[in-house]
């Protein structure tokens, strides 16, 4: 299977030029920065007006913190790019759609502004010890902005220092009459920027959806959600950070709903969700959940192994209060314990549990299964999946 490649509109490819520009034909280290892209090394990527902010973890312990620099457009500047997306309502229109219509771009240059980076309009910075522009970290970061842009050409308009409603405002001034354009031969009057800025959202959100076509199924992992342009405003009760987060757990449950899944844990309590998220979470991310849902890091470590060993049902046993099951099956368990070898002595009872030689622990759990528990740094975590009976747990352990 080929790789993925970046920089997939003309747009998004003119970013990788000017990527490999400051470079100066150093492919190395850009072929390491396209293979951190790829395995996700990347994280908090935060685009803003100006510059890109993040993480890249690389063969150290800790990430790295990344930083890229672009050349912001001056008033005079914007003026131009602002009267070039306004001449034709199509640009604004093909902007909304997701396109960059090569006559922007053009009638910019036509006034001498560059709206596309060049070499000398990026610089990067890196944490890491080495000196280079850029890094192969820095390198990362770059190659996931390019698909941001391919995403979403607003960001292209970002980085030089709009946000896109201040983009659009200033171009609904224009066609409104607020500065006069060049006269269109598309057919648009000028005075009407309904075609450069869509519909009321209440018909969007009303409006009759046609029925969705059969797509076939072909990506071999979840995608990866592109960065946005900016974070929630500051009154959100969320940030940009968490946001990514969801948006990322989003695309894996719908990827796992396409490949055939038949649950993918959407009724699960905040406990098993939280184990759940933590299995596939890098240390980095790890930390961070443990940190916001007040979860210690070692207790959110036994969680996702318990998830590990037998999902929601795991948690919940991990989590179960010490209760009594009938006396009779508690005694044959600890016969069946002692039988295997461990001294009688050192084999006890306490509710639901037998614990022998306080390192193994055998736990009847209330769904009528017995789980293996192992003690470690004077924590029980979760050592297998659960067995019917505890002498298969027994063997399971002994082989």
């Amino acid at each position: 299977m080929s790789r993925r490649a970046f920089g997939q509109t003309w747009w998004g490819e003119a970013w990788i030029d000017a990527l490999e520009g400051i470079a100066g034909g150093s492919t190395g280290r850009l072929s390491r920065g396209r293979t951190y892209a790829r395995q996700g090394r990347a994280d908090d990527l935060t685009i803003q007006p100006g510059a890109v902010t993040g993480f890249v973890q690389g063969s150290e312990p800790d990430p790295y913190s990344v930083y890229l620099d672009i050349r912001r457009f001056r008033d005079d500047e914007w003026d131009a790019v602002f009267d070039a997306i306004a001449a034709k309502a199509a640009h604004a229109a093909a902007l909304l759609d997701g396109e960059l219509d090569p006559g922007v771009v053009e009638d910019a240059a036509a006034v001498e502004v560059e709206l596309l980076p060049r070499a000398r309009d990026l610089r990067t910075a890196c944490s890491c010890p080495d000196d280079v522009d850029p890094c192969k970290h820095s390198a990362a970061a770059c190659y996931l902005v390019a698909d941001a842009l391919d995403a979403d050409p607003f960001v292209l308009l970002l980085l030089r220092g709009r946000r896109r409603d201040e983009v659009l405002d200033a171009v609904r001034q224009r066609r409104s009459g607020g500065r006069d354009v060049e006269p269109t031969t598309d057919g648009d009057s000028g005075g009407d920027d309904e075609a450069a800025v869509g519909f009321p959202a209440d018909e969007a959100w009303t409006r009759e959806l046609a029925e969705l076509p059969s797509v076939p199924f072909v990506a071999d992992a979840p995608g990866r959600p592109a960065a946005w342009p900016s974070d929630p405003p500051p009154h959100a009760p969320f940030d940009g950070q968490g946001l990514r987060a969801l948006v990322a757990d989003a695309a894996r449950r719908a990827w796992e709903l396409c490949a055939g899944a038949t649950d993918t844990g959407l009724a699960l309590d905040e406990r098993a969700d939280l184990a759940r998220r933590a299995i596939d979470a890098s240390p980095m991310q790890r930390e961070l959940l443990a940190e916001r849902s007040g979860v210690p890091l070692v207790e959110l470590e036994v969680l996702a192994t318990a998830w590990k060993m037998a999902g929601a049902a795991g948690v919940r046993a991990n989590d179960e209060p010490r209760w009594t099951p009938p006396p009779l099956e508690m005694a044959a368990a600890r016969d069946l314990v002692t039988d295997t070898g461990f001294a009688p002595r050192r084999v006890h009872v306490g509710g639901n549990r037998v614990t022998a030689e306080g390192r193994l622990q055998f736990r009847r759990s209330h769904d009528g299964l017995w789980y293996l528990f192992s003690k470690a740094s004077g924590r029980w975590a979760m050592a297998a999946p659960p067995e019917p009976d505890v002498e298969d747990l027994l063997l399971r352990d002994l082989a």
